[in-house]
């Protein structure tokens, strides 16, 4: 358990959106979260791994930890952001080859509420392994938050980067642990 009572795992991948993940952060730290940030192995290159230390006073976790290591708390919430093609697909696969994906395979399992924001460009948007992650992670209760409409990612443009929706992955995942307590209270 953590001070606050709420852990939320941040995971990020490696896409230009990472360099504003403190956005994220620090939303989520306003919300009452304390916040771990984990970043795929690629994902090291896009963030800067001491200030997001410092913003959280965690370490930023990429691998899985050592047999003399402390087993870090489960987290109540996960936001995957950016997700890449890579991740996403091997999400929606339960491929758990990097410490993130590790995570990601049991959440669902766990009951661990996990809010996916792509960030893929319209070729790979398209295709039909993508589409068909996308929905299979919806399935499992998975939200994949998406553009205009349903089957659309969020706009992947260089514009984008201010906008990412960082506010609306925290109002997503704030919501689906709130269901999930009352539904443990029933």
């Amino acid at each position: 358990m953590t001070e606050s009572g709420r852990l939320l795992q941040v995971i990020v991948c490696a896409a230009d959106a990472a360099r504003d993940v403190g956005r994220l952060v620090t939303l989520a730290q306003d919300e009452g979260w304390t916040v771990q940030v984990v970043a795929t192995p690629s994902a090291l290159d896009f963030v800067d791994v001491p200030a997001l230390e410092r913003q959280t006073g965690c370490p930023v976790r990429s691998r899985y930890r050592t047999p003399d290591e402390p087993k870090p708390p489960r987290a109540d919430a996960i936001i995957v952001a950016p997700a890449t093609y890579n991740t996403v697909n091997k999400f929606a696969q339960g491929i758990a080859d990097t410490y993130a994906l590790g995570l990601l395979a049991e959440a669902p399992g766990l009951g661990i509420p996990v809010v996916v924001v792509p960030f893929v460009n319209d070729a790979l948007a398209t295709r039909a392994p993508f589409r068909r992650s996308v929905e299979g992670l919806r399935a499992e209760g998975v939200r994949v938050l998406t553009g205009a409409s349903e089957s659309d990612p969020v706009d992947t443009g260089d514009e984008s980067r201010e906008s990412h929706p960082w506010a609306l992955a925290l109002t997503e995942i704030s919501g689906k642990q709130a269901h999930r307590a009352r539904a443990d209270r029933s």
